[in-house]
């Protein structure tokens, strides 16, 4: 299967523009990926003006996630602000060419940057089967819990999206490269470059691991940047059956 990971500066508070800059970044990809992966709330910035930015599930974005799915035959995930039931939530969607789609809302605010006021936390999980691979999609801070993102063997693609500030950069790094390891997982991290209408500055850092923890794929940091892999499935269960760590793990319950 053929992942696109894209890095990107994001236009503070511009819906619009932010769009337009996926559309021209992505223009080239028809036919050459199956899934693209975008960064955390990729519209619109990390912003605590959750209310006066959020869109309804038919809004804009929605609109062209859909009309650009379809066009790259590609599916799309990343997360945006949705207001749904009088309730503000960092959602991602999943985005299938065909139009239909699923999301996740971010279960961990990040309460250091007052998250936890503006927005609700999701109370589910969501995992996505797709061209025979398995994925649970995570936002930003849920990276730092992992029973949250723990492998109970109902995933083969653990991927996060995400805002994560530079000046953090060598915690991003370490707790994919651990979740990797003790999942036995494919993991993705997806971060964006620039800087935010805070001052906060981003350096992406961009990267994939395989299961047992080597880097496959990095981005540049603070550049502008698109990478596809293609990851084998064959190799991951080889490692799963060789290696059954999973065998091991301790059994929990999840509460929401």
């Amino acid at each position: 299967m053929r992942i696109t990971l894209l890095q990107m500066d994001i236009v503070w508070e511009d819906i619009r523009a932010n769009l337009d800059s996926c559309s021209l970044l992505l223009s080239d990809l028809a036919g050459k990926t199956d899934l693209i992966l975008l960064p955390e709330l990729f519209t619109t910035g990390f912003t605590m003006r959750s209310r006066e930015l959020a869109e309804p599930m038919e809004g804009i974005t929605m609109e062209w996630m859909k009309r650009t799915a379809y066009h790259l035959k590609s599916d799309l995930a990343g997360s945006i602000i949705i207001e749904e039931n009088g309730s503000v939530f960092n959602r991602l969607i999943w985005m299938q060419e065909d139009g239909r789609y699923f999301h996740y809302d971010k279960r961990h605010m990040f309460r250091m940057g007052g998250e936890e006021k503006h927005y609700s936390p999701g109370r589910g999980q969501l995992f996505v089967h797709s061209h025979g691979v398995r994925f649970k999609p995570q936002i930003c801070y849920d990276l730092r819990f992992p029973v949250w993102s723990r492998n109970r063997n109902d995933y083969d693609v653990l991927f996060y999206i995400a805002s994560w500030p530079g000046q953090r950069r060598s915690v991003w790094k370490s707790l994919l490269q651990a979740r990797a390891i003790e999942n036995q997982a494919y993991v993705f991290g997806v971060n964006r470059v620039g800087k935010d209408g805070m001052g906060i500055n981003y350096h992406g850092d961009t990267i994939a691991y395989n299961a047992k923890g080597q880097e496959i794929c990095s981005l540049e940091p603070d550049k502008v940047e698109l990478k596809t892999i293609q990851i084998s499935m064959e190799n991951l269960v080889l490692f799963r059956e060789k290696f059954p760590v999973w065998k091991d793990a301790d059994p929990f319950n999840l509460e929401y």
